[in-house]
């Protein structure tokens, strides 16, 4: 019997993996690689989980909130193993653990376990190379090269909307692949960053040589812009209060 899991439990941890990765200023490169690893593979694993398996491990007997932050910290310390050189070392993570997970304190040991522990969830696949944030930013070259306005196009309101995507849980609800999940993160921010009057949807040249898709052919940036139309208004305002807070 699957383990049903509090939406808002999720929803906090994901804040609080965000405010890690700022805390710790790590590239967005690393910080939306963790966020892949945490958010659309483990933590969803959890639920498919036997609570026997579960059990066995009492890093995750019960899942608290504060378990869980150990996992999104584990998450960005996988993910600057991979990117950074030289990665951040343990004792960062052990000491962000010790400021900021107040129910439970977690040595050095505890940490590696949960590197096992986490892995094995994954079935010690942890490859990166077609998560949406990577879509985005070779989307954003192709649309600089076929159309002027794509200069305008903002990397960091896309930043800002695949924050508000996963702090809502709507990266697996919208969208089942990376690669439409991609398109449309650019098309809000295309919308949101471009003045109307501006508004132009190219072709974009999706060849073979692009990991965004195996097919030699064209599709329209419209076609996104159709099937994500419900979201446009809802991540503009989402992103005026997300942003009116910050000024506060």
């Amino acid at each position: 019997m699957k383990k049903v899991l509090c939406p808002c439990l999720r929803s906090r941890v994901i804040e609080f993996l965000i405010r890690s990765s700022q805390l710790l200023e790590v590239s967005p490169t690393v910080k939306y690689s963790a966020l892949s690893l945490f958010a659309d593979r483990f933590y969803p694993a959890l639920s498919g989980l036997e609570g026997s398996r579960v059990k066995k491990n009492w890093l995750l007997h019960p899942i608290e909130e504060s378990n869980l932050q150990l996992f999104a910290l584990v998450s960005l310390w996988i993910s600057s193993k991979i990117h950074d050189s030289p990665p951040l070392s343990v004792k960062h993570f052990k000491s962000l653990g010790d400021k900021f997970i107040k129910e439970q304190h977690y040595t050095t040991g505890d940490i590696l376990e949960a590197v096992r522990f986490f892995f094995k969830v994954l079935g010690y696949g942890i490859g990166m190379s077609n998560i949406a944030f990577v879509l985005v930013e070779e989307l954003l070259v192709q649309f600089k090269a076929v159309a002027q306005v794509g200069e305008h196009v903002k990397f960091e309101a896309c930043m800002e909307i695949m924050d508000l995507l996963y702090e809502n849980e709507e990266t697996s609800v919208l969208y089942s692949s990376p690669e439409a999940l991609a398109a449309s993160v650019v098309v809000v921010a295309y919308t949101i960053t471009v003045p109307p009057q501006r508004w132009e949807f190219p072709v974009l040249p999706w060849g073979k040589s692009s990991s965004i898709t195996n097919k030699a052919s064209f599709y329209p940036l419209r076609h996104y812009y159709l099937t994500f139309a419900h979201a446009p208004s809802l991540l503009t305002a989402n992103l005026k209060c997300h942003n009116s807070d910050k000024m506060l």
